[in-house]
């Protein structure tokens, strides 16, 4: 009877471990209306520069003034020659045309190309966790290749997304959630780690198979 009920106990302990039970950290208070703010539609949140992204910055022939700067809290990015530049709620081309016509008045004929950048974090269980950045088209699934994505200890079917002080739980194992998610300059993407059980498959299932070979002898004794 021992025996057999330490390979049912084996046996439960395997399945607990290989479902993947999510983390209670992964259901915190604001999930609901993390989720109404993350399906803000692409198309309004692309076509605004908010505080906190970077705007990338390309004059031809003009090494010296190009580069990357970052729009502040008050929605101001300090450009060269131009100074502190309100530039919040422009869309990108927008803002390529004010930035042609305020260099128009230093350079003949300017060709400026500007790239809009979110700045997000990785952090937890990924290669190379820190602060990326991401353009417009970049999702979820692309930032965390960025970081190397997830390390042999971390998972790989859920992200938690934190934002303005709340948290989300994403599933990676549906596209079509992770893709709807626009993300914004002050984002956090935190990769668990597996549950101990999880990492230990092997072993577990090593157990489950020695207790059902001892069950056996004994039944059969």
């Amino acid at each position: 009877m021992m025996a057999k009920r330490n390979v049912m106990l084996g046996m439960a302990v395997l399945m607990w471990g290989t479902a993947g039970v999510p983390s209670p950290l992964l259901a915190q208070r604001g999930g609901e209306r993390m989720s109404a703010t993350t399906r803000s539609t692409a198309a309004d949140t692309m076509a605004r520069a908010e505080p906190g992204d970077v705007i990338r910055l390309r004059i031809w022939r003009e090494a010296d003034m190009s580069g990357d700067y970052t729009i502040d809290a008050t929605g101001h990015v300090t450009l060269p020659r131009l100074g502190a530049t309100l530039v919040t709620s422009l869309s990108p081309d927008s803002l390529q045309q004010m930035l042609v016509a305020e260099y128009a008045r230093y350079l003949k004929n300017p060709s400026v190309e500007v790239l809009l950048l979110r700045r997000v974090r990785v952090m937890g269980a990924v290669r190379a966790p820190g602060l990326y950045t991401a353009d417009q088209t970049m999702r979820v699934r692309d930032v965390l290749a960025l970081a190397g994505g997830a390390t042999s200890e971390g998972r790989t079917d859920i992200v938690r997304l934190q934002r303005d002080g709340y948290s989300t739980s994403l599933s990676l194992t549906s596209a079509a959630r992770t893709d709807e998610v626009v993300l914004r300059s002050g984002d956090q993407l935190y990769v668990p780690e597996r549950s101990w059980f999880a990492r230990n498959t092997p072993l577990l299932a090593a157990i489950v198979s020695v207790s059902g070979g001892l069950l056996f002898a004994f039944a059969t004794r």
